[in-house]
């Protein structure tokens, strides 16, 4: 799926439609030390099972593509919900 460089969208923070550029969303590395992957690691440690069940097939194919939409006028950063696609490029203009 080809999406545009820019897209004219609402901006909450202007209150107005105007231009944003668009860009595909990379997670950021998760912190080894945060809370909850501490936890994780603990209970992952030692003899017993595995804290989740371990997935022998995958049901789905594709991954959801977030798309982070930056305004040009006061640079507000917003999500757009995922979409599923084998293929998100975006088009060059």
């Amino acid at each position: 799926m080809k999406i545009p460089k820019v897209i004219v969208t609402y901006c909450p923070r202007c209150n107005a439609h105007t231009d944003h550029t668009v860009t595909i969303y990379k997670h950021g590395k998760r912190r080894a030390l945060a809370e909850g992957e501490r936890r994780y690691r603990a209970k992952q440690k030692g003899y017993g099972s595995k804290r989740k069940p371990e997935q022998k097939r995958f049901a789905k194919v594709t991954k959801k593509v977030v798309l982070k939409l930056k305004c040009r006028k006061c640079g507000y950063i917003l999500h757009r919900r995922g979409i599923r696609t084998k293929k998100m490029e975006i088009k060059e203009l």
